[in-house]
């Protein structure tokens, strides 16, 4: 009975996770929308997301408290649940960095973003890398984690295109510098949104191996900022 009880909270566990994944994507999406389509509306609903995530991520947290210390899990339950607690920490993270696009939109005004393409497909890559990572953990699904972890290389060479394509824009002066660096500084969010759900892909990893690589973690997060 206690065991079928326990996984009555895991599977409950399972669809908070996807409640916290979906508002992170609604996040990005309506960031992204309010730069394009210049719509002050959309950056006021991404940062109502992002208290959505606050509000969510300390529910979730609340939830693994009392199934670590209600419910006795053992050794895989821990990892299951210690990993969730991981995860969530970097979806309140992107949460924050979509409300932090959405700042930065309202001091874009009429203007044809350089590397606009690019941002469009990195933003609905980190989106989609986001989904899948947290598919990987509700299926425990190995192979789905590594492909997300593989698919952060697209998203690095988005950002890269456009850094460089911003860098010429400055050089040549045909480009509003401040505006460049807006620019630059919201690719860099969708990029640290993508390192994120790396990170959430290897936490799925270590629920399911009891593997886990923290150096190359540390080696994304830190990256030095250039322009």
């Amino acid at each position: 009975m206690m065991r079928i009880r326990f996984n009555e909270q895991l599977e409950l566990l399972n669809v908070e996770l996807i409640r916290m994944g979906a508002l992170c994507e609604d996040a990005i999406s309506a960031a992204m929308k309010a730069l394009f389509d210049h719509d002050g509306e959309m950056a006021e609903l991404a940062v109502s997301i992002e208290e959505e995530i606050d509000e969510k991520e300390r529910s979730i947290e609340n939830m693994c408290m009392k199934l670590l210390l209600q419910q006795q899990p053992v050794a895989g339950d821990l990892r299951v649940i210690s990993s969730a607690m991981r995860m969530i920490a970097d979806m309140e993270r992107i949460g924050d960095q979509a409300e932090d696009i959405a700042e930065i939109t309202k001091f874009i005004n009429d203007y044809d973003i350089t590397g606009g393409i690019y941002l469009k497909d990195m933003s609905g890559d980190v989106s989609d890398m986001v989904t899948d990572s947290i598919e990987s953990f509700v299926k425990q699904d190995l192979e789905l984690a590594m492909a997300v972890i593989e698919y952060d290389r697209k998203v690095d060479a988005l950002f890269e295109k456009i850094r460089s394509e911003l860098i010429e824009e400055i050089a040549s002066k045909k480009g509003n510098a401040e505006t460049c660096f807006d620019v630059f500084m919201i690719s860099k969010y969708l990029e640290r949104i993508g390192d994120h759900a790396v990170n959430i892909a290897e936490w799925v990893i270590y629920s399911i191996t009891g593997r886990h690589n923290e150096k190359p973690l540390k080696e994304r997060m830190y990256r030095t900022i250039n322009i």
